[in-house]
């Protein structure tokens, strides 16, 4: 045989090797597997179970003030910075935002052992600076646990 009939054979390799693709995309899936839970912002709180139904969102996301077990107070409004705040320095913050925007709402999201009035110092703070809404948060309860308590 020829090199020319060789060559008249064989055609030119039109196949992609996609090996090294899955092989990259398996890293990314690794990589964002390990930094999702990394990525949660907020204070870590004991919520209470209420059996309340979930409020429709409307317009922009409300801003969050976080108690923790402790009492301490975080204010939230969707960035990663969050810092310790006492009742004066929540006031002003949220006398700010709510300047900026007027229909700005503002949920509590207190740990159940905390203080009773640590919670309403934090939802008066934020009337008191113009926010017409004010809401807690809470965990629906655990289907269980319905039964034994009646």
């Amino acid at each position: 045989m020829t090199r020319k009939a060789r060559r008249q054979r064989r055609g030119p390799m039109a196949e992609i090797n996609v090996v090294p693709y899955i092989d990259v995309m398996l890293v990314l899936l690794v990589i964002f597997l390990v930094t999702a839970p990394l990525i949660t912002q907020g204070v870590k709180v004991d919520l209470p179970e209420a059996d309340a139904q979930p409020q429709a969102g409307e317009g922009a996301p409300p801003v969050i003030i976080h108690i923790d077990r402790f009492g301490d107070t975080y204010l939230d409004f969707g960035d990663a910075d969050l810092a310790p705040v006492d009742q004066q320095l929540l006031y002003e913050r949220l006398r700010a935002a709510r300047s900026a925007d007027a229909t700005l709402a503002v949920v509590v999201r207190a740990d159940a052992s905390v203080d009773y009035g640590v919670v309403i110092e934090a939802m008066v703070a934020a009337q008191a600076a113009g926010i017409a809404s004010v809401g807690l948060v809470t965990q629906p309860p655990v289907a269980g646990m319905d039964e034994e308590r009646r």
